[in-house]
């Protein structure tokens, strides 16, 4: 393939694209750590037929996560909820996801939210309710719950103790214990106050005061603050048998390595897009290789970082990006159109990154591929 004239933020600039993704899948499951990848979706040609899904093409990059050792979280903020995914395509997603599980014998945990509900407020019991449609659901088709954060909550709780209430009435009734989620504003600006408190230091104590409380019915917590500190401190003080599953996209290396007092498991959006690194990781954590850990995940960080940059919620456009540069799908598309939330300059860079991270399967297709996406803007990606 030759060189790539590619327009980054200071102009146009050559590149050339040749690294090719080389981590090896695992010969056997994972062991250090607990990884679950948040996984996108891909729309259908027609969004009018099967909610809007290309169920083939969705059930299948589950199936490529499974086959490197690692979890699918699915119908998460990853999956577009709350950004064009509505209840009832993530409800058949669920169930199509869980039956695939089931056959090849992948980790899964599911979202259940309470977006079935208009926007704005609603009464407790209504969020409860909403709550418990999606529980039952994911359980009626043996997943794990992950509890997500509710929108719906955020807009009409008044207090710490509204929080306290809706959690309790809805994990009292799970069948096994869930992953309680907590997504920062940076990641859904309508999440702002959530726990009852926008001080950071309030939330983290009601938020603890609920786990402690419903311990036995909590298999770990999901945090998305994007603040290294406050993770470490939170899962020093959770009850002993609660897992900390890290969702922050910025640290995420040092998080999952641990301080020798303790380390996170991993819930995060990036581990759908560096899958074969992600597994090459822990690979080297279950041979005791702490040095290559380190020296595969930094290597993707600069990867994450850009894709999660301010507005932070627009990850998942990188996420289809690198995704569909690697032919997991036919076109550059999201649901909803989303795939226009970033600028070419960012995607370009984005591609600069991938192959830096070693995490592009075939350059060639993927240089392709940007330059078919540059020249329908009108940029001349190669020379003559």
């Amino acid at each position: 393939m030759p060189d790539l004239r590619l327009p980054l933020d200071d102009g146009l600039a050559w590149h050339k694209i040749e690294r090719a993704c080389v981590y090896p899948k695992p010969a056997q499951a994972l062991r250090s750590r607990t990884a679950y990848a948040a996984a996108h979706v891909v729309p259908s040609e027609d969004p009018a037929l099967d909610a809007g899904i290309d169920w083939e093409s969705t059930l299948a990059y589950r199936r490529y996560l499974w086959s490197y050792g690692l979890g699918v979280a699915e119908a998460m903020d990853t999956a577009q909820r709350g950004m064009g995914l509505p209840w009832n395509a993530a409800r058949e997603l669920i169930r199509r996801s869980l039956l695939d599980a089931r056959a090849c014998g992948g980790l899964i945990a599911c979202g259940a939210a309470t977006d079935q509900l208009p926007e704005g407020p609603a009464a407790l019991d209504e969020i409860v309710n909403a709550y418990e449609e999606q529980c039952e659901w994911i359980e009626r088709h043996g997943g794990r719950v992950i509890l997500m954060a509710s929108r719906s909550l955020a807009a009409s709780a008044s207090s710490l103790e509204d929080y306290h209430a809706v959690y309790s009435r809805v994990l009292s009734q799970l069948r096994q214990p869930a992953i309680l989620h907590w997504l920062g504003e940076m990641f859904d600006p309508k999440l702002g106050g959530y726990w009852g408190s926008r001080d950071l230091d309030q939330a983290i104590e009601a938020f603890l005061a609920l786990i402690r409380d419903h311990s036995s019915r909590i298999d770990g917590i999901k945090i998305s603050l994007l603040d290294a500190n406050r993770e470490i401190d939170l899962r020093r003080r959770l009850p002993s048998g609660v897992r900390t599953y890290t969702g922050d996209d910025f640290n995420y290396p040092e998080l999952i390595a641990g301080d020798g007092m303790s380390h996170s498991d991993a819930l995060l959006g990036i581990f759908d897009a560096i899958a074969p690194a992600a597994s090459a990781a822990i690979q080297a954590l279950d041979r005791g290789d702490p040095t290559e850990f380190r020296q595969v995940l930094d290597a993707t960080l600069p990867l994450s970082r850009h894709i999660f940059e301010s507005p932070t919620y627009h990850y998942k456009t990188g996420i289809v990006f690198l995704a569909w540069l690697n032919g997991h799908q036919k076109n550059f598309r999201m649901v909803g159109g989303f795939e226009k939330a970033r600028s070419l300059s960012h995607l370009a860079k984005l591609l600069i990154l991938a192959e830096r991270a070693g995490v592009l399967t075939d350059p060639d297709l993927a240089c392709a591929r940007t330059q078919s996406l540059l020249s329908r803007s009108g940029i001349v990606a190669t020379a003559p």
